[in-house]
């Protein structure tokens, strides 16, 4: 154990000594927009729809978003060298953040305490050195006669000096099992701490997963809702000039207008999402809230293969919760069996040398003790069945954790499933939204539509494309949950 210790105390002196010296040796940068993603994620398959003529001319297009880039770069105030300049995916955030997030090293060095407290336990067991020195200066007074015999009387006063030096030795040579039974509970706290290291790293993993997704899902919804502008513009410029030659009214230039201000507004939301969601994802990693970050398209759809009994049992193996635990159950036990032990005595053996008076005449002592405690007015026999009601409830808490990540794996697999069923549909509804508008639109240009059937169709296609970019990062942040409860990260 002290071995452990002393390797991640060094790993940790390591890491601290390398980040100083990439720090030092990074150039100091002026303030640097973030750079866009210059890929392009794959075509997403889509479901089988009825093909779309091409729209008339003059009418918008609306292709997939290719990249992600920020709508409005914030300044770099303190770049990092693992992000200034670079595209990160996904496995590069979760990495950093691993690395960078002070969370997991507050749970690293409350290991780190944890560990040292199982040697304090097992200290007793050793042998008990200590040395003392006293010194003390005695005062005597004493009367007497004088030397012509008279009875005067005088008083002497006499000083004497005492000084003693001795080392003592004590050690337990049987105690029933007692400090063996406090150091098991300490060691097995101490693995509660560990597995706490690792929930950490879980959580962090998770947190960073969803923040990249919801970055691009923003970016996306950006795109939408500036086709969405580009299209509401488009008809209002299309409803002025039929006003403007008399054959439409007046209400149809002012039903443009309305729906040119909500796109804007849309606009607005979206791209103030972009911007919480970039924050979000750089505290998650560790790093600035300031912090420029330009990342990878992830809302691809990739079908998954998930086995149900594998996944649950995947997850009882590696879910830190259900080993905490088990631990602390193992902990309580052994604090049972130290509060049975109590009810025995302790045997121990010792003795001291030293050396008395100013010249130092040696003593010393060898002796053997029997300490028992015969009555304390029930103290024992409480912290006994103390002990008996918190391991009945750590066993039962094994049970619980149990069930929990039986029904978080099985809600993530639904989750997951939903998701994937939505995007099938979502990308239907898209192409049937596509051909809609298309031909209001074309009837709207030919003067026998009207605007509402117009903005409708509009409406409509923004909220197919909207509710397509939201299936997508569900289903992205569904897996990531999906991983969560299984345990992975």
């Amino acid at each position: 154990m002290r071995m452990l210790v002393r390797r991640l105390l060094l790993a940790g002196a390591a890491l601290m000594l390398t980040t100083a010296t990439a720090a030092a040796q990074t150039p100091a940068q002026p303030p640097t927009p973030a750079l866009p993603a210059t890929q392009a994620p794959p075509p997403t398959p889509a479901a089988p729809a009825t093909p779309t003529p091409p729209p008339p001319q003059g009418a918008p297009t609306t292709p997939a978003p290719p990249i992600v880039t920020p709508s409005v770069p914030p300044p770099v105030t303190s770049p990092d060298a693992r992000v200034f300049g670079k595209v990160l995916s996904i496995d590069d955030a979760v990495a950093i953040a691993l690395d960078t997030q002070p969370n997991i090293k507050a749970r690293l060095s409350d290991y780190v305490a944890a560990a040292l407290r199982v040697d304090q336990a097992l200290s007793p067991l050793f042998p008990q050195i200590t040395g003392s020195w006293t010194a003390a200066r005695d005062q005597n007074a004493t009367g007497g006669k004088l030397s012509t015999g008279t009875d005067l009387t005088r008083t002497v006063t006499t000083w004497t000096t005492t000084t003693i030096a001795r080392i003592s030795l004590s050690q337990i040579l049987f105690d029933f099992g007692k400090n063996f039974a406090s150091t098991e509970a300490a060691r097995k706290l101490a693995d509660v701490a560990l597995e706490d290291t690792e929930l950490q790293r879980q959580l962090v993993t998770q947190t960073v997963k969803e923040a990249f997704t919801n970055i691009n899902f923003a970016v996306r919804l950006i795109q939408v809702n500036q086709q969405a502008v580009e299209r509401a513009e488009l008809n209002l410029r299309s409803a002025r000039g039929f006003f403007e030659v008399g054959t439409r009214p007046k209400s149809d230039v002012a039903r443009a207008e309305v729906d040119v201000a909500n796109a804007r507004v849309d606009l607005i939301r979206a791209r103030n999402a972009e911007r919480l969601a970039r924050v979000a994802l750089a505290t998650a990693m560790g790093l600035p809230a300031t912090t420029a970050l330009a990342i990878q398209d992830n809302l691809v759809y990739q079908p998954v293969t998930m086995d149900r009994a594998r996944l649950g049992e995947e997850a009882l193996r590696q879910r830190p919760e259900y080993r905490q635990a088990r631990l602390n159950a193992e902990a309580n036990d052994a604090r049972l069996r130290r509060a049975h032990r109590d009810f025995f005595p302790d045997i121990t053996g010792g003795g001291f040398y030293g050396a008395t008076r100013a010249d130092m005449n040696e003593i010393w002592e060898l002796n053997l003790s029997l300490n028992w405690t015969i009555f304390d007015g029930g103290n024992r026999i409480a912290r006994y069945r103390e002990a008996r009601a918190n391991l009945d409830a750590a066993q039962a808490r094994v049970k619980a954790s149990e069930l929990d990540i039986s029904r978080e794996v099985e809600q993530s697999i639904n989750n997951v499933i939903e998701a994937d069923e939505r995007i099938q549909a979502a990308q239907v509804a898209v192409a049937s939204a596509q051909e809609n508008f298309r031909l209001a639109q074309g009837r709207f240009d030919a003067g026998v539509g009207t605007i509402l059937e117009l903005t409708d169709a509009q409406l409509a296609l923004t909220q197919a494309q909207n509710t397509e970019a939201q299936a997508l990062a569900d289903y992205r942040i569904a897996l990531a949950r999906l991983d969560r409860a299984v345990g992975r990260r």
